[in-house]
């Protein structure tokens, strides 16, 4: 066989695991590494103030519901729990931190097995979440549908304020912030503007939509603008702008039926 033939062949089994998504990554998208969680806070209002000092340092923090109903801040995508571990003991000695979990890969916010690294204050009594909106499509336990994990995860968002992104780490990190915080939480780093993501993942048409797509709106492909999480029935969470309550809204609603532009799918 012609090394031009073999070469031909292996590209062309190349591109064929590409094309079908066996085993090869899309471009921007990882799965993300060792994290670093703190703060079992009650109120919101104190994990927006340490992600606001966090950010201003330079560090891409958000905060997020557990599912006991606190407020917890999580950093970072460290290759090793080791160099996570250097990272919050700095931050610690810097008067940055307090106590802190190492969050390993795919550590799901659902779940309560962090493993603590550092004092840690007596983890409050468990909650019911006041939404009502987790009551509909509560995946089993031990359910690893990784789009369903990322839809019940982004709907334990609503209500919450939404003052990470903007100016402070990234500009230009609007509502994609959003989205790439609860890919985060569910261990998927994509990019960080809504145009870089709505260039990466599988597209999906609107009648393919499922549990844990990006939804995302502009005036065109070219001009994207903004991006939700699909929650199922023709719903989406997403951020409407820096500073309102993070929502649920509706593509049957005219204005998003007019922008919508497409989904994406990353799992």
């Amino acid at each position: 066989m012609s090394r031009t033939l073999l070469n031909f062949i292996i590209a062309a089994l190349i591109c064929f695991s590409a094309a079908t998504g066996c085993a090869t990554p899309h471009a921007g998208i990882s799965r993300l590494g060792y994290a670093i969680q703190v703060g079992a806070f009650s109120d919101v209002k104190n994990a927006e103030r340490l992600t606001a000092r966090l950010q201003v340092r330079g560090i891409e923090a958000f905060y997020f519901k557990r599912e006991n109903g606190f407020y917890a801040v999580r950093f970072g995508d460290f290759p090793t729990k080791e160099a996570a571990r250097t990272n919050a003991r700095k931050l610690v000695s810097d008067g940055m931190i307090g106590a802190y979990f190492i969050a390993p890969p795919q550590a799901f916010p659902s779940e309560r097995h962090e493993t603590v690294i550092s004092k840690k204050a007596p983890e409050p009594s468990l909650s019911p979440l006041p939404d009502e909106t987790r009551k509909k499509r509560e995946p089993a336990r031990g359910d690893r549908d990784m789009g369903a994990i990322a839809a019940r995860t982004a709907e334990r968002f609503v209500g919450i304020p939404y003052r990470w992104g903007g100016d402070t780490v990234v500009d230009g990190m609007d509502c994609s912030g959003f989205a790439r915080a609860v890919y985060n939480l569910c261990g998927v780093s994509i990019p960080r503007t809504s145009r870089e993501q709505f260039r990466v993942g599988d597209v999906v048409g609107r009648d393919d939509l499922k549990d844990g797509d990006l939804v995302f709106f502009g005036s065109s492909e070219q001009s994207i603008n903004h991006v939700g999480i699909y929650i199922g029935d023709g719903k989406f969470v997403h951020a409407p702008r820096r500073g309102d309550d993070i929502k649920i809204s509706s593509l049957e609603e005219s204005y998003f039926t007019k922008k919508f532009m497409g989904g994406r799918r990353y799992f």
